[in-house]
């Protein structure tokens, strides 16, 4: 029987420059390989070699549904395996979407997403690493990504459903460790994540920062309020606008940086999200095998 095969994975979080660590595995591809590690991504935001199509169950899945999805996510990780030691497994969507948060859900269904995943890797996941960001700026970036796709409510509207969401980084980190088993936990906060290839040597062993190369373009690029407002008046029209469609118009409005106050929590709910986000920031401290780090080294 064939020794199984260290999983490092790259788990999100979403918004925290997934894309961008993404790329940076395209990039560093040849050099991977040679290090003795296969890879697996999606190609969500065009990156060339993104083959990864995992598919978890979602929260209408119960149990004895979601077991169903263990043996399609074992073939789906199974088709980027090359043989070789190590495999690096970059996903945000592992614990679930961002549209419950409105609906004052924090990934709902991580927990069975990661049962069926951990029945889903080719071996034991030797690092887990994590990148979380404050509640408020999450929820900003996350109602702002889903405007770009679909007519949404006004920001004031969803606040009542944001401010609902009970749990946090440490109940998805609890989930991630009971369920996935990892040798070793690094959790960073936004402001530490630094450059996508320092990020990659971090979360893989015997790589070179100095020698990996870093993504020479920007990828899932935030549009500006003026770009949002114009997404959203042709979004509620009825128009079904193409991913290059959308990116044009972002792009039309990328100089247009001043604040229309489109997606702003009022300072008695910011102040809320913030301090709930030092408190769990704490809770993460003082979690058994979780390595928090909040500076960038040096």
């Amino acid at each position: 029987m064939a020794d199984p095969v260290q999983v490092f994975m790259h788990a999100g979080a979403h918004r925290t420059g997934t894309s961008s660590f993404q790329m940076c595995l395209d990039d560093n591809r040849a050099a991977l390989h040679a290090a003795g590690y296969d890879l697996a991504y999606p190609g969500r935001d065009g990156i060339p070699g993104g083959k990864l199509k995992l598919k978890l169950p979602s929260p209408r899945h119960g149990l004895r549904k979601a077991k169903g999805f263990a043996d399609p996510a074992r073939a789906e990780i199974d088709k980027h395996r090359q043989g070789r030691a190590r495999l690096i497994l970059s996903e945000e969507n592992i614990p679930g979407r961002m549209l419950h948060f409105t609906q004052g859900r924090f990934y709902p269904a991580r927990a069975i997403r990661t049962r069926v995943l951990a029945q889903a890797l080719p071996g034991p996941v030797a690092h887990l690493l994590y990148v979380v960001r404050p509640y408020d700026q999450l929820f900003v970036s996350a109602y702002r990504k889903r405007a770009e796709d679909v007519a949404v409510e006004p920001f004031e509207q969803v606040i009542p459903g944001l401010m609902q969401v009970a749990e946090g980084w440490p109940e998805l980190m609890a989930d991630f460790i009971e369920h996935l088993a990892p040798e070793q936990v690094t959790v960073l906060t936004y402001p530490a994540r630094g450059s996508s290839r320092s990020l990659l040597a971090r979360l893989a062993p015997g790589l070179d920062e100095a020698a990996l190369v870093e993504p020479a373009r920007q990828l899932n690029l935030s549009p500006t309020d003026a770009g949002l407002q114009e997404l959203q008046r042709r979004l509620h029209a009825g128009e079904s606008l193409s991913v290059s469609q959308v990116q044009g118009i972002i792009g039309d409005y990328a100089d247009r940086r001043d604040s229309l106050g489109l997606a702003e929590f009022p300072a008695k709910e910011a102040a809320i999200l913030r301090d709930r986000y030092a408190n769990d920031l704490e809770r993460l401290r003082a979690m058994p095998g979780v390595t928090l780090i909040e500076t960038t080294a040096g």
